[in-house]
């Protein structure tokens, strides 16, 4: 048996149901995915995209709370290389996200940089690559951003390097953190998501481990993503394809990665996430219950 990872709390997210977005006739209700998500054995959730939960505070507390669970984190969508001209609108959406996470006893924003290419459509929306002045605005609003949903919220901002966004593969992300002030800004890592981009997640965390304030947990199916990387495929599609793979089929080795986090010594949040939008709505659950159990003999 493993040695316990007692700094390690472990959850779910509704991203592991097939949620993507607020409201799509696809997804299953979100009354569904709470019931689930309690009985494959997890206690903490995050809110997922705003809006699918309830966004009522006293609502969604007390719908949490019959089922034994707690929020770790709400989750918001940014494009701050653009500049200032996108801070009022961003921060508008950001309040709406960091209060009703704040009132639900969460001490987490997850941050994803905006997606250069469409998620659904795949149609390409701006370069891949940011220019200079760019990475300037990236990086000052977010420690912007940091510095204003500490003060106003009390929580702390973790960015999500993404696949298809700009913050994306090891060079990318080290560009970031490099740029950032480690006070205002830190990193959720998400060990599928940067394996999908070629990074590797204990180097990562063994070389920027100040800088890791969160997990996500995710695999990837290697001989899938050769092919998407071959071919092009854009997110969305290689989702469709099974690129998100149900642990431990997949890479990274997760163990590994769950043991170089506890070895930093603080309290991390480690989020099980599978991309797989859109699923048939009883698939989740089974797959659910198996990763659980997958990371309790993991230690976690």
């Amino acid at each position: 048996m493993t040695s316990a990872l007692d700094r390690i709390r472990v959850g779910s997210a509704p991203d592991s149901w097939g949620v993507w977005f607020p409201d799509d006739p696809q997804q299953v209700p979100w009354e569904r995915f709470l019931d689930e998500v309690a009985e494959a054995g997890y206690s903490w959730i995050e809110l997922g995209p705003y809006g699918y939960l309830p966004t009522d505070p006293a609502r969604l507390t007390d719908e949490v709370t019959q089922r034994d669970l707690k929020v770790s984190a709400g989750t918001v969508f940014t494009s701050l290389h653009r500049g200032p001209s996108v801070w009022d609108a961003t921060w508008e959406h950001v309040g709406q996200v960091a209060a009703l996470t704040q009132a639900m006893g969460a001490k987490h924003l997850v941050v994803i940089p905006s997606f250069w290419r469409d998620d659904k459509t795949a149609e390409i929306i701006e370069p891949a690559e940011l220019t200079t002045e760019q990475w300037g605005h990236l990086s000052t609003g977010m420690e912007r951003l940091g510095r204003e949903v500490k003060e106003t919220y009390g929580l702390d901002i973790v960015v999500h390097p993404h696949a298809d966004t700009h913050i994306d593969t090891e060079e990318h992300v080290e560009r970031f953190l490099d740029s950032t002030d480690s006070g205002l800004v830190n990193l959720c890592l998400d060990t599928g998501h940067y394996a999908y981009c070629g990074g590797d997640s204990v180097k990562l965390i063994e070389t920027y481990g100040e800088r890791i304030g969160y997990l996500h947990l995710k695999q990837v199916d290697p001989e899938i993503l050769a092919d998407v990387v071959r071919n092009g495929v854009p997110f969305g599609p290689a989702v469709q394809r099974g690129v998100m793979c149900e642990p431990p089929a997949g890479v990274p080795e997760l163990e590994p990665v769950l043991t170089a986090a506890q070895g930093l010594g603080v309290d991390l949040f480690a989020i099980v996430e599978q991309d797989m939008y859109p699923c048939e709505p009883d698939k989740p659950l089974p797959i659910a219950v198996r990763t659980r159990k997958f990371l309790r003999s993991c230690g976690a």
